[in-house]
Parts: structure tokens; C-alpha cells; sequence
């Protein structure tokens, strides 16, 4: 320490410590001035300093074990992650964020102070997450918006209906899926899986581009699943078959249907980030975890029966 003109043995930010293995090298003496500062002498070169020479020769004091622990894992929560950071001005959407993985994300987001806006499919449920935010810090800025990927229409209203905020857009966060649904047909004549997992978010970046390119730095990001491995898209022949993204009733399989949608947000989130990202938006699918207990099983029984027994080996919310 050359402020204090003496060694010091603990570094001062990582906390770690150092002692001295054996004394004084050959030729050195310790000394202690009149004002009794201890400094040390080498009478070989004749020279004189106040930094302790046995620095060269310490060991680490009670070494840590290296860990292969990284920065964050399975453990981390959604604070910590943006433990430090300040997002006052930044205007963020997400689907589906009324519970599960989209409501922490809101949560968190609106606790480090984004503007955030939570797009859901049932109001009620939207305003009631609104409230638990806000029971958490009076000054959150959240606001709950109706959207539901089921239907264009829904999709084109909630898109218009954001623009007219004239705020701009920084982080568009594509959350909202069904999983083990059964098969049905949206209002537009698409499966709903489909649509609502895939088509529905497709068509709202598309709406939103605009303003996400004139806030850039912008992201999107959109939350897929490692499922995405177990489907294929391509007929024998290498094409895409388009039958096979919105199946009839008959060639339907909920988990089939589910991994397909994931596959293509994929793929989606691939070429929105090559086409968009010299205008300053990135584009990110994430894989949230396969052991993530969260209400997304809700369609049918079965599913339910199984997450409730994995439920003490999850993550929970």
C-alpha cells in the first residue's frame, strides 16, 4: 500500500489473503524508523523499501477450491441477475406475464425500473399481477394491455393500441405458450399450439418492428425449450410441410404440436437477428429450464398429475 507505506496482506476488493512462507531472504533485515514504520534494508544492493520483500515468496492463506460454478446457474433468480442495474427509461413487453417465468421476468424488470408492459390474455388476471408488483414498490411503472395470440386481430388491436403511447420499445420479450392442449382451431383457422406458441408472437414483431428499430439498441427475445429437438418440420424430401405446423385433428399430438411451435421460434428468432441486427436489434431464444415448475401443464390432467410429482426435484418460482 504506497498511501499507508506498508504491506498489506489482504487484497482489498476479492477479499483473498496471503502469508508469508519462511523469513527474510538472504541479505535483508527488518528495520523500524523513528516513526516507528517498519521498512526493510538489503544490504547486498544497499538499498533500502518499505515493501516487504517475503511478498515474492506467500502463499495462498486457507486456498479456496477452483470451482466450476458459473457466474449464474440453476440457483440464480431473476433479481439477481439484474442485481445493480438501473433501467429507469427502458420500455419493455411481455406476453403472458400475468404468471410463471413472464411474471418474475415483469417483476423483476419493473423493480430495477423499466416501464413494463404486461400483455395478457385475461385482463383480470393482468391487473391482478399489475397489484403484486406494486405491492412490492408503489413506484413500479407496470400497466397491463390485453392481448391475445389467438387471434390476428387481438394481436393487430394491442399493436396499434402501443403505438398510440408514442414511448418508444427497447425489449420485446416473447413469453406466452400453451403446452398439452388440445386440438382446436383459432378464429383464423390455424391450430392453436401453433398460433398462439408461434404465429401469434411472429406477427406481433412484425407489427412493432418499426418502433423497435427506431429505439435500438433494441432485443427481442424469445423463450423456446430445449423440446425443439425432438420434431422435424421437413417432409421425406427435405421440404418444409406446411401441414405439419397446423395439423388437423386427426394427425394432432399435443407434445408434437408443442415441440414444432418451439422449433420454430427457433428459427425465427435465427433470422429476425441476421435481418435486424445491423438496424441495432438483436434477437435471442432462450431455453428456461427443463426443471421449472411453473402452471403451463394446466391443459390436461395428466400433465398436471406429472409436474406434480417432479414438483420436489424443480425449481420453483
Amino acid at each position: 500500500s504506497h498511501l499507508e507505506e506498508k504491506t498489506q496482506w489482504e487484497h482489498p476488493k476479492s477479499g483473498k489473503r496471503k502469508r508469508v512462507a519462511g523469513g527474510l531472504p538472504y541479505g535483508w533485515e527488518q528495520e523500524t524508523d523513528e516513526n516507528g514504520q517498519v521498512y526493510f534494508v538489503d544490504h547486498i544492493n544497499k538499498r533500502t523499501t518499505y515493501l516487504d520483500p517475503r511478498l515474492a515468496f506467500t502463499v495462498e492463506d486457507n486456498p479456496v477450491k477452483p470451482t466450476t460454478r458459473q457466474k449464474y446457474d440453476g440457483n440464480s433468480t431473476a433479481m439477481e441477475i439484474l442485481q445493480g442495474r438501473d433501467l429507469s427509461g427502458k420500455v419493455v413487453i411481455i406476453t403472458g406475464a400475468n404468471s410463471g417465468i413472464g411474471f418474475e421476468t415483469a417483476k423483476s424488470l419493473a423493480l430495477h425500473g423499466a416501464y413494463v408492459i404486461l400483455a395478457c390474455r385475461n385482463t383480470s388476471r393482468g391487473n391482478d399481477a399489475v397489484q403484486r408488483i406494486l405491492a412490492e414498490w408503489h413506484k413500479a411503472k407496470v400497466e397491463a394491455m390485453t392481448l391475445d395470440l389467438a387471434s390476428l386481430q387481438s394481436v393487430q388491436h394491442f399493436a396499434e393500441a402501443f403505438k398510440s403511447k408514442n414511448v418508444p420499445l427497447h425489449i420485446l420479450i416473447c413469453n406466452a405458450a400453451v403446452f398439452g392442449a388440445p386440438w382446436r382451431l383459432t378464429e383464423d383457422g390455424l391450430e392453436s399450439t401453433f398460433q398462439v406458441n408461434h404465429l401469434g408472437h411472429f406477427y406481433l414483431v412484425q407489427l412493432l418492428e418499426d418502433v423497435l428499430c427506431r429505439s435500438s439498441p433494441a432485443r427481442v427475445v424469445v423463450v423456446s425449450s430445449e423440446s425443439h429437438r425432438f420434431t422435424e418440420i421437413k417432409d421425406s424430401s427435405g421440404k418444409l410441410n406446411f401441414s405439419l405446423l397446423s395439423p388437423s385433428k386427426k394427425e394432432y399430438w399435443a407434445m408434437l404440436a408443442y415441440n414444432r411451435s418451439k422449433l420454430c421460434n427457433i428459427l425465427f428468432s435465427n433470422e429476425l437477428n441476421r435481418r435486424l441486427s445491423p438496424h441495432g436489434v438483436t434477437s435471442n431464444s432462450v431455453h428456461p429450464g427443463n426443471m421449472m415448475y411453473s402452471s403451463i401443464h394446466r391443459n390436461w390432467w395428466v400433465y398436471t398429475l406429472l409436474f406434480t410429482l417432479a414438483r420436489p426435484f424443480t425449481k420453483s418460482m
